[in-house]
């Protein structure tokens, strides 16, 4: 999260995250929900990379993404009810959860009625 944040704030439409579970399935939801174009996977020795590309409006050069705010920490884990999960600017945005389903957005863990960890807060 904080790779793709950074390349936000200095306006990087490529980035290249480390290819975990995790992270495959935070930017599965991205795509879905618009915020990021296209993934590609990409293999150096070892090592494989998640090579996204981010939305940007055509005209404004701005990206879709404007905030990415982690919420839950090792040093401190935030957890929810499904009745008291956050809505993000007023349903704008999205809560990416970590239930015991997988990781969903915000809609889809009410919909399911679900609590899980908070991981983070897109807009």
């Amino acid at each position: 999260m904080t790779v793709i944040r950074n390349a936000n704030m200095v306006k990087r439409r490529t980035v290249r995250v480390a290819a975990t579970n995790i992270t495959k399935k935070i930017v599965k939801i991205l795509i879905r929900e618009g915020f990021i174009e296209d993934v590609r996977e990409h293999r150096e020795g070892q090592k494989y990379f998640l090579i996204s590309t981010s939305r940007y409006r055509k005209r404004k050069k701005k990206a879709y993404i404007t905030t990415l705010k982690r919420t839950s920490k090792p040093g401190l884990r935030i957890y929810s009810h499904f009745r008291e999960i956050p809505k993000v600017l007023g349903g704008m945005g999205i809560v990416i959860l970590s239930t015991s389903q997988g990781i969903m957005t915000d809609r889809e863990a009410r919909q399911k009625k679900i609590g899980g960890e908070i991981l983070c807060y897109v807009w």
